[in-house]
């Protein structure tokens, strides 16, 4: 299939299994407890010609094709803030996918399908953090984790330079795998019929945008958001705005738009990197890649369509992390604005653009959020960033299909010594069961392994279950998680005990209001 040094999953994964595609025969690997194929190519290389372009099918194939290793990833800046081990090299033969399937168990298994975060711009499907081993094993499901395209060769809207540049290309990749998925997993072992689209960060975006979106209709079943950023979708003419700042950085003109499929790929991922640091300096809280309401594959705002009850009618687990962001003061990122100063700049610009929003005042937010000596910037940047989205998704679409609800609490000792907490993504590993990178991983070098895996235990089984088309439990367990509804919006408090809560953020949802926060 690709020449590119490629890495091997496992060392115990040897034998040969050979499932036929529809686009051809692929070779997996496997240990008599769990198989896998990796690398599978859903689609052809984007670059030249097919650069922003919507995703074509390969070229098929008649010999079996080598599926023991991952393929690579897309092509992204690198950011000392996040060491990211990408698992794989970059390179525009990206749109590959991984699945693996547990041995004996159901003859016919849920099928979960992984979307990864990193704010559009990063990350990959190979990355050490998503093999998905464990997750199967431990509750019987096939799992498939999806390469799409990032940054500007994802995200970046060309449309108005011309018909041959579709829109929204990552949401496409992401449709496209989701076809093949429907098309190809029942050879694997899974039940086309039972499919869970789950996605943490812009993965979880991708998830409630995909919701809103007609073109996604009977791809998947359920869907899990984790700490979804609902409300950084943007309008067409600020993609334009973007497009053109791209070029500016390119050294290019609007008219040059059409050379764009033979600019080096370094040059692109310089000037993506560019825009992905200057945008948010520029207007605290966005970013510079993200989907794009064009009318056709995301019709509206996500949030305004499920408030009119317009989403796809697919059961939704919703959620955010406690102290959200911690994360981005530890690393310093202008992604959510903290500061008084950037606080304001990002409520002056929203009042700008939506004339008559009802902005909280500087008394109104402190009276919420500056209790107990805390200052108010970062519960602030973690309401507008995920919590209050999430939470005005959930409120529209529990009306078309069941929610369940979930603040995820819990940290370990040295987290809190770091005084992260739960910040974001420190959920990942424990829904995908890796917790320990490594001997020397510092994650739980102060101690709460022990409750650490338990907490794991119980969050797969409440994914898993509810992939398996049942209710989000984790028997043993002594408290059952039921859906979030109007008269007791019930949230499941994830920590060393799980509990479910009765509308915790009565607070923050008053403070603000019904109204949506986003930039149009």
């Amino acid at each position: 299939m690709r020449t590119v040094e490629r890495r091997k999953a496992g060392k115990n994964m040897t034998d040969a299994l050979i499932v036929d595609t529809t686009n051809g025969p692929v070779r997996g690997i496997g240990d008599g407890t769990v198989s896998a194929w990796l690398g599978i190519r859903y689609a052809a290389p984007p670059s030249g010609d097919l650069r922003w372009r919507a995703p074509q099918p390969p070229q098929p194939w008649t010999e079996p094709a080598d599926a023991g290793a991952v393929g690579p990833v897309c092509p992204q800046p690198t950011d000392p803030r996040i060491p990211l081990d990408l698992g794989a090299p970059q390179g525009e033969d990206c749109l590959t996918l991984n699945v693996w399937v547990p041995a004996g168990g159901a003859a016919v298994k849920p099928v979960l399908v992984w979307v990864h975060g990193g704010a559009y711009v990063l990350g990959s499907a190979a990355q050490p953090l998503y093999h998905g081993r464990e997750l199967a094993i431990g509750d019987d499901v096939v799992v498939v984790t999806v390469n799409y395209r990032l940054g500007a060769f994802g995200f970046l809207d060309l449309s108005s330079y011309g018909d041959g540049f579709a829109t929204n290309n990552g949401l496409r990749d992401v449709l496209f795998a989701l076809q093949w998925v429907r098309d190809n997993i029942g050879a694997f072992g899974g039940d086309p019929h039972r499919v869970t689209l789950f996605g943490e960060s812009a993965g979880g975006g991708i998830v409630t945008t995909l919701l809103a979106s007609p073109a996604a209709a009977g791809l998947f079943h359920r869907a899990i958001a984790q700490s979804s950023p609902v409300t950084s979708v943007y309008d067409q003419s600020r993609g334009e705005r973007i497009a053109h700042d791209f070029l500016t950085e390119l050294g290019m003109s609007d008219r040059d738009a059409a050379q764009l499929p033979n600019v080096p790929v370094p040059a692109l991922v310089a000037a993506t990197k560019q825009l992905f640091n200057d945008v948010p300096k520029r207007a605290p809280g966005t970013l510079a890649f993200v989907p794009i309401v064009d009318g056709d594959l995301v019709p509206d705002y996500p949030v305004q369509l499920a408030r009119a009850g317009r989403t796809l009618p697919v059961p939704l687990i919703i959620g955010t992390n406690e102290h959200e962001a911690a994360l981005f003061r530890w690393m310093r990122s202008p992604l959510l604005p903290i500061t008084p100063q950037a606080i304001t700049d990002m409520f002056t610009a929203i009042a700008a653009e939506q004339p008559g929003l009802q902005i909280p005042s500087q008394t109104e937010i402190g009276a919420v959020y500056r209790g107990r000596g805390k200052k108010p910037g970062m519960g602030v940047a973690r309401d507008v960033g995920f919590r209050m989205p999430s939470i005005w998704f959930a409120d529209g679409h529990n009306e078309v299909a069941p929610v369940y609800m979930y603040r995820f609490d819990w940290a370990t000792p040295m987290l809190r010594a770091l005084r992260l907490g739960g910040a974001h993504a420190t959920e990942l590993p424990y829904v995908w069961g890796n917790l320990v990178a490594g001997p020397k991983d510092p994650t739980f070098k102060l101690g709460g392994l022990a409750t650490g895996k338990e907490v794991s235990r119980r969050m797969r089984a409440r994914w898993c279950s509810f992939a398996a088309g049942a209710e989000p439990d984790a028997a043993p367990t002594d408290v059952r998680w039921r859906p979030y509804r109007d008269d007791d919006r019930a949230t499941l408090l994830i920590g060393a005990h799980d509990t479910v809560a009765v509308d915790p953020d009565r607070l923050q949802r008053a403070t603000w209001g019904t109204e949506v926060l986003s930039f149009r």
